[in-house]
Parts: structure tokens; sequence; C-alpha cells
């Protein structure tokens, strides 16, 4: 069995022009103890220093669950050098069968200078056949960007959490689909944060008999960690988006005020507070108030329904994974576009 590298490690340094050619040999070596396995491409891009070895541990995680070749990528754009390095190794994993290890192949490389204009030859000809391609790309987006980048891609995965100018990285964001021509599905990972908690307030109109409630809404607070703000508008956008609501006034930046359907005015509250990227949820409908918190334990959500004059009595429910493999592994598992992200997004376009 060749050394496959540690689950951390970037393993065995390789020339750019033998990468595929290593590979095989590293497979040929371990056929008697790994099986390859592969559903996707997913490449993972920083600009971060020490984002290599970062970013190869949570591969290792992801590849537990979803099998693929990575192609993990750190890039230093601002050095004066002009050169690529590049390591290849395999993240394994013991199979159902406790025999053979499952294996996904990772290739690595540490790009000096030329950063946007090298990154498409290098993740383009170390794709794995014709499979479904996803780009993670972390941090801020640059301008211009290669369209031939994006003709290929076919999920673009990106935390929107934490861009300086949000606007304008979207601005740039719609120009690389656009290039695709539309082809692109936009995975938001501050959107995905919010799964749970759309679910969890979603439930208590699921039957129709509660559906009369909605038209009574006339207060949202929704208290947020620091840094969320962006999380918290994109709640904002989803209700608003759902239920065709426009803003009427933006009276501070803690204070925002729609107008529903029936002309019925809507106060939007924003709180800022430690806790979960979006801590808690509170909707009022006529004397009913809805509630969507985080349980002390941090796994669970606590949700609500109490009327005036009742005691509260909150149900559990999950609250799912803020962490990056958590986020990244229900993008990895979806299909079909974000039309209500994009919904969403347009909502509340102007807010953020």
């Amino acid at each position: 069995m060749p050394a496959a590298a540690e689950a951390y490690s970037l393993g065995v340094p390789v020339e750019i022009g033998k990468i595929e050619q290593e590979l095989k040999k590293l497979w040929r070596e371990g056929e008697a103890a790994m099986t390859r396995a592969s559903l996707m491409n997913l490449a993972i891009y920083s600009e971060e220093p020490g984002s290599l070895e970062k970013n190869t541990k949570l591969a290792a995680e992801i590849t537990e669950n979803h099998a693929c070749r990575a192609i993990v990528i750190e890039a230093d754009c601002r050095s004066e050098e002009n050169r690529v390095d590049a390591w290849i190794s395999a993240h394994c994993h013991v199979g159902r069968t406790g025999k053979k290890q499952v294996c996904s192949e990772q290739i690595s490389f540490l790009i000096k200078g030329g950063c946007t204009t090298q990154l498409p030859s290098i993740i383009l000809s170390n794709l794995d056949s014709d499979l479904p391609f996803y780009l993670w790309w972390q941090g801020e987006l640059h301008d211009p960007m290669d369209a031939q980048l994006w003709e290929w891609v076919d999920r673009f995965i990106y935390d929107s959490h934490g861009w300086e100018n949000l606007p304008a990285q979207m601005a740039l964001v719609e120009t690389a689909q656009r290039e695709a021509k539309q082809r692109l599905v936009l995975c938001d990972l501050n959107w995905t944060r919010l799964d749970n908690l759309r679910f969890a307030l979603a439930q208590f109109f699921d039957h129709p008999a509660s559906h009369h409630r909605l038209a009574k809404i006339s207060k949202i607070r929704i208290d947020f960690a620091p840094g969320f703000r962006s999380t918290a508008l994109l709640f904002v956008g989803w209700m608003g988006a759902q239920l065709n609501w426009e803003i009427d006034e933006v009276r501070s930046s803690r204070e925002l005020r729609f107008t529903g359907m029936s002309g019925r005015a809507i106060g939007v509250e924003l709180h800022e507070r430690d806790g979960q990227p979006v801590h808690e949820i509170a909707l009022t409908s006529d004397d009913v108030e809805f509630g969507v918190t985080y349980a002390n334990c941090g796994d669970l959500l606590e949700v609500s329904r109490v009327q005036a004059g009742e005691k509260r009595v909150p149900q559990l429910m999950p609250a799912g994974n803020n962490e990056p493999v958590g986020l990244i592994s229900a993008e990895l598992i979806r299909g079909g576009p974000h039309q209500v992200y994009l919904n969403a997004l347009n909502c509340v376009r102007d807010l953020l």
C-alpha cells in the first residue's frame, strides 16, 4: 500500500505535468487495500496564508461522506515569484465491509503570482473526467474574473458573510453566472446557515388552518451575532419574498418596515448580540407569538407558539451545523437551482 498521506498531510510532491501519471501510480500500488471513489470534482480556493493545510483537513472530513476528487488551492497573488507547486494524496476511510479502504484523491496547489491568469488552466486540466464540478471560493472575488472558468462550473459555492462590500461582490457573482450562460448554480453558505431556522418557523404554518396567520403578521424580531447582519437580512428577505412584502421604510439600521399584500404594515427589528449567527426569531401575528431560538446546548432549536395569557411550552427541533464541513455537506447533497435564495436576495438587495 502506498504512503497515501496522513489525513491532513499534503502528500507527495509532483511535477505539474505528471499529476495524472503519479495518481495512476498511487492507485496501482495500493489496489490491494484501496478502492478509489469519486462522484464529483470539488475545488477549494483560498488566498489566506496557511489555508492549504486547513482546507486539506476540511477535505479529509468532507470525503468521509462525499467521495470526490478534491483540488485544494492556496494562492499568494501578491508574490513577486511566479510558480506553482503541487502535491497528491488520498483521504481514505474504511468501507462498510470493513476490508478495503474507500479513498478520495486530492491534488494540492500552491500558486505564487498571476493567480487569476493561472487558475483556470490549473483547475480545468485536473478535473476528473466529466463528473460535476463544484467550486468553493473562500473570501473575496476578483475583478475581472476569467470567463473560461465559469463555463465549466456546475455549482459555485461561496459565503457572503464577511464580504466587506456585498453588493459589489454579488455583482461579480452574477457576472460569472451570465458568463456561464446561466448554467451556474449559486450556493451561498450564508443562506445555508438559515436552513433549519427557516424549516422551524415554516412548520408552524404547514397546516391549512394556520394559513390565515400569515396575513396577520405585524412584527418580526431577529437577534443575530456581530458580523452576521447580512444573514439576518437574508432571513427577512425570505419572509418578504415568500409573502410578497415590499420594503416601505428604513427607519434605522435596527428598524425596517414592509408592506404586505393587503397594505398591512410589518415592522422588522434587528438586534445584535452574542450567540449563533441568527440566534432568535420572534414573529407576532395578531395575539400569537411564534418563536425559534437556539437551546443552551447549541445543537437544538426551541420552537414555541404562545397566545396572550398562555404559558410558553417550547419543543425541540434539530439546529443543524454551522461549522464549514456541515454547511458544505448540506450543499453537496443538493441539486437544482436555489431559486428561493435568489428571490430572498432580490427582496433585500437594497439593504445589504
